[in-house]
Order: C-alpha cells, then sequence, then structure tokens
C-alpha cells in the first residue's frame, strides 16, 4: 500500500486522514500535542487580572499550551498548536461559507452533504440562551438584520452551558477534528506528536517525504503523497521552506468584539456565538472575548456584567508569513467596514438600554488565517496548484481564494473531502 503523509490533524488533516486510511497507509505528524481544555476557573482569571499579573496575551500559553498568539502592530493572531488543531479552541460553527468557491466553478455539494450525514448539526442550543442574548435576537429582527440561530457542530444536549467553547469543551458536546482523526486511527493509521514538518523534500519533481524536528533531532518521514494542512500560518511556511513560493494574500478574519456593562448579563456562561447577522465584508454575533477580558485594560467590569457583540470582518488579502516574521496590517479599507460594524453594535446595545458610557471596545485578534495558495476557476478539478510537485497537495484554508469574514472549519472540510477524492482516484 502507498504511503501517504497527513501533516496537521485540524479540520482539514484529519479528514484527510479519516478520507484516505485504507486507500493508502497514512501517517499523520502533529507539532503540538495532546489537547486538554484550559482548566482554570474564570473566578482565577480575574483575581489574576485585578492583581496586574495578565499584561501580555502571547503568555497565555505558560498557562494554555494549546492557544498560540502571535502580535503584530494591529492585531493578536491567534491559533491552536495540538490534535485537533484550531477546531478544539473554536466555537463550533457549522456555516457553508463556498460561494466565492462555486463563482470559480467549484461544487461541494456533494462533500457538504457527506458533512451533514457525518457529524450532527444542530440549533438546539437556541433552548438555553439567557434573556440578554434573546433581546438582542429581538432587537435584529426589529432593525431587519435577519440574524439566524448559529447551526452548531455536536451533540448540545450535552452543553452544560459553561460558557468555555474556546477554551476546549469540557463535555465534549463541542464537536472538534479529534472525532475524525480518531476514526483514521482505528482504521490503522499512524500518528506521530511533536513533530514539527520543515519542509518537503522535491527530487526530480517529486515530493519523496518531508523532514520534521521532533524533539532534538530531526527525522525523514518517507511519502508517495503528501496533504499539508499545517493551517493558513503553518503551510504556507512549509511551502517557502520547501522552494514553493507562495503569494502574498494572507487573511485572517479580524475579529472585535463591542461590549457593554450589563448587570448580571451572565454571558460568559453562555454558548458561544448563538446567532449571526450577515452583513457586507463582516458579521456579527454575541460572544464573550476571553483576550479582551483578560488583556485589555479598558474591559473595568466583572465577567459577569459584560455583554459582547462580536465583528467578525472579511478582510484585505494583504499579507504573508515567514519562518521569521508575519507581515499583516488592517487597510483603511478593512477599518471603515470595522468602523461600520463598530456603529451597528452600538446601535443594538442603545436599543438594549445600554448607556454609550458603558461601551467598550476589544482587541482585535484573528484565528483564521488562509488564502496564499489561492485556489483558481482552473484547479477546480485537480485542487492542485502548478507551482506544486504533482504527488503535493494542500487541504486547509491556504486553498481559500479570500477572506470568508466567517467560522470556516465546514468549508475546510469540505474541500479537505474533495482533496481525498482526486488524491484517491489520481495515487491510490
Amino acid at each position: 500500500m502507498k504511503r501517504a503523509i497527513v501533516v496537521g490533524s485540524g479540520a482539514g488533516g484529519a479528514t484527510v486522514a479519516k478520507e484516505l486510511q485504507g486507500k493508502f497507509a497514512v501517517t499523520v505528524l502533529e507539532a503540538g500535542q495532546a489537547f486538554q481544555p484550559f482548566s482554570w476557573e474564570l473566578s482565577t482569571l480575574e483575581r489574576l487580572k485585578e492583581n496586574g499579573l495578565l499584561f501580555d496575551a502571547r503568555a497565555i500559553r505558560l498557562l494554555f499550551p494549546t492557544m498560540r498568539i502571535r502580535k503584530t502592530p494591529d492585531m493578536l493572531l491567534v491559533n491552536g498548536k495540538g490534535l485537533g488543531g484550531t477546531t478544539t479552541i473554536c466555537t463550533g460553527n457549522a456555516l457553508r461559507m463556498d460561494q466565492e468557491l462555486q463563482r470559480l466553478g467549484f461544487n461541494l455539494d456533494a462533500e457538504f452533504a457527506e458533512i451533514y450525514q457525518e457529524i450532527p448539526i444542530s440549533t438546539v442550543h437556541q433552548k438555553r440562551w439567557h434573556k440578554p442574548t434573546r433581546h438582542l435576537f429581538e432587537i435584529c429582527q426589529e432593525l431587519a438584520l435577519e440574524p439566524q440561530p448559529t447551526p452548531k457542530m455536536g451533540d448540545y444536549k450535552e452543553c452544560i452551558s459553561c460558557g468555555r467553547c474556546v477554551l476546549g469543551c469540557p463535555q465534549g458536546a463541542k464537536w472538534d477534528s479529534r472525532r475524525f482523526l480518531q476514526a483514521a486511527l482505528d482504521r490503522g493509521a499512524q500518528l506521530a506528536t511533536g513533530c514539527q514538518v520543515e519542509r518537503v523534500i522535491i527530487e526530480a519533481g517529486k515530493a519523496t517525504g518531508v523532514v520534521a524536528r521532533q524533539g532534538l533531532r530531526r527525522r525523514f518521514f518517507p511519502a508517495d503523497l503528501v496533504i499539508l494542512a499545517a493551517g493558513g500560518l503553518g503551510t504556507p511556511v512549509i511551502l517557502q521552506n520547501s522552494g514553493i513560493p507562495c503569494e502574498p494574500r494572507l487573511f485572517v478574519d479580524p475579529v472585535l468584539t463591542v461590549a457593554a456593562y450589563w448587570p448580571n448579563a451572565l454571558q460568559c456562561k453562555e454558548i458561544a456565538m448563538p446567532f449571526v447577522v450577515q452583513r457586507e465584508h463582516f458579521m456579527i454575533s454575541p460572544y464573550f472575548d476571553y483576550l479582551s477580558f483578560c488583556f485589555n485594560r479598558t474591559w473595568r467590569h466583572p465577567a459577569k456584567d459584560m455583554l459582547g457583540m462580536m465583528i467578525k470582518l472579511a478582510d484585505a488579502n494583504v499579507g504573508s508569513i515567514s519562518r521569521r516574521t508575519v507581515e499583516k496590517r488592517l487597510t483603511l479599507a478593512d477599518r471603515q467596514w470595522l468602523h461600520t460594524g463598530v456603529e451597528l453594535c452600538k446601535e443594538i446595545f442603545h436599543r438594549l438600554g445600554v448607556k454609550e458610557r458603558d461601551i467598550v471596545l476589544g482587541t482585535i485578534n484573528a484565528g483564521h488565517p488562509g488564502g496564499m495558495l489561492p485556489l483558481t476557476a482552473a484547479e477546480r478539478h485537480s485542487l492542485h496548484s502548478a507551482r506544486l510537485p504533482a504527488n503535493l497537495y494542500v487541504a486547509d484554508a491556504t486553498l481559500l481564494p479570500r477572506s470568508l469574514g466567517n467560522p470556516p472549519i465546514l468549508t475546510i472540510i469540505a474541500l479537505a473531502k474533495r482533496v481525498s477524492r482526486v488524491c484517491t482516484k489520481v495515487w491510490a
């Protein structure tokens, strides 16, 4: 049986591993370790904050090794490192966002249909919404914003409304890609953790395997097929280290949370992003922003009294990452769209009864990087860039043509399924 190396175990990597195992002998290489939910209570974080001990968000990895944060002049860039990738610290949203791919001629209907069969998706969490969330939803309806309950991946009958979706669901209610990874392992796939892939070895125009750093040594993993799914920040670095240029089109979906003082809101004890409102270039959703609460000094009120609305921006495809640096700034247009979002959130809060003086802005952070090897219409059948060796594929957000300004996981899974089909047809 031919050998396939899958780099990464997030939405794309775990999907590819599940789809290919049995057709190939799959080995998954994951840079991080086994995932553990963040165990500290919010009250402990509040005490640390009150004592001035939370001062740099980049130090979060000391408390929560899965969460990695890079700081740029305009924002914090967040990603997950460990089994499950960023899916373990996301909010479990199941939004189909392949409109741009459809425009380019991609038809992923079959893949999405499979996903809906394999992953439980529902809006049953709506029964658990707190009163302020229900009021926000009603106000959005009154403003003709067409709010929609967010479809969530997982079994939310098990949800205990702990508000810790982005810290790792302690109940296992939220779906993450470790379930697909486990399915691959159950079928015989191999897994290596703590294995940081540095580059792909290319000989005579063919990928022969990858070189990875594991502990203090470097190791070569031979392969007949290589699929990179190390994420929108990880995959471009591996490609560039391998002599394959990427495009300076990095997007990140910046998030800015507008928060209000609202006594006993208890949003910190509620499912994150319970409903969404779609607008041009951004979406908004109720959200308790842990990063802003912990590290932004303007967020002075107790967690239980903070009520937030997230603006998630479809940012300009301008930026890059290399082995040493990441370049990502907000453009003038990005800032203008964020301002539009802020004004909309303020209007919603004012209608709720919040006073202007009780509204604060959060720290801009972003966790949906991608776009540095974007698919084109010419690749709608192959899902393969001509700049790659024939047996090297990408299966993560690096392929997305532009920022979604929305949760990308469902769309990444669909793309990874299609990549797997192509690999099976061409290489199995």
